[in-house]
């Protein structure tokens, strides 16, 4: 898969220094592998959800989530957003829902 931005992860491993090696090892694993499905990437990474179409990742054993959009048809992960789990919980980067 290819990762479209590593400079996200970056960014957020500059102020959140506990976070660097668990986001460099997930950058590692994912650039590395070919995914054809969430089933599969559950099957390396458990705690891993799909949330309104977006991939969901627990990074760092429940402290970060990494939330992406993953196109499977191009083996591309776009980093959407990198964050604590105390923001997570707060929701504010789930995408709005269309009115109809």
């Amino acid at each position: 898969m290819h990762v479209i931005t590593r400079r996200k992860l970056n960014e957020f491993a500059q102020t959140h220094i506990t976070a660097k090696g668990p986001l460099d090892a997930w950058f590692k694993i994912v650039s590395r592998m070919t995914f054809h499905n969430l089933m599969e990437i559950k099957a390396v990474f458990p705690a891993t959800d799909d949330v309104r179409g977006l991939c969901v990742f627990n990074i760092g054993g429940n402290k970060f989530r990494l939330v992406t959009k993953v196109e499977y048809r191009w083996q591309k992960v776009f980093v959407v957003a990198v964050m604590t789990h105390e923001e997570y919980d707060r929701g504010t980067w789930k995408p709005k829902r269309q009115k109809k």
